[in-house]
């Protein structure tokens, strides 16, 4: 027997996809801007490697967060097993979840891609810049966390995470 799925769970399907795919184009995009600078420096000093690997690693922490959005979102849906389904509010506060943290974390990877690139070619020029250019790369994950945290706040008070 097929399982019979609310328009609330369906909407929240949509707000996991959402917040998974939004959060890995954006990490993607700023790793690949990471990686495109990182080979350049690597091509001038062999001994970039390990910093420009720190460097381009960053921006997973984004897709992680839609990630952990979006498994949240099909556990406490009903879409994995189990539970009624939601209502068709809860489900439009679950596109809501979804898309906080997919923007957010999309923007901020992007951001931190560029960040991430113009540190990696300070370091070739100037070796000192390692824990400066780490700082300026990290600010941006900020954006992504509130992201993250609106998404979770979402999902307790419209009663999908009970």
């Amino acid at each position: 027997m097929a399982l019979e799925i609310t328009l609330g769970t369906a909407l929240a399907g949509v707000g996991a996809g959402v917040a998974i795919g939004f959060a890995a184009f954006g990490s993607a995009f700023g790793q690949g801007i990471a990686a495109a600078s990182s080979v350049g420096a690597i091509a001038q000093d062999g001994d970039m490697f390990a910093r420009s690997l720190i460097f381009t690693v960053f921006m997973e922490t984004q897709a992680i967060y839609g990630f952990l959005i979006a498994v949240l979102l099909m556990v406490f849906s009903g879409l994995m097993g189990g539970g009624a389904g939601l209502s068709t509010g809860a489900g439009i506060i679950a596109v809501g979840a979804g898309l906080a943290i997919g923007f957010a974390a999309f923007g901020s990877a992007l951001g931190q891609g560029i960040a991430a690139a113009s540190s990696v070619g300070a370091i070739v020029e100037d070796n000192d810049m390692f824990a400066r250019g780490l700082i300026f790369t990290v600010l941006m994950e900020t954006q992504a966390i509130y992201g993250f945290l609106i998404a979770i706040l979402l999902m307790v008070f419209g009663g999908i995470i009970s």
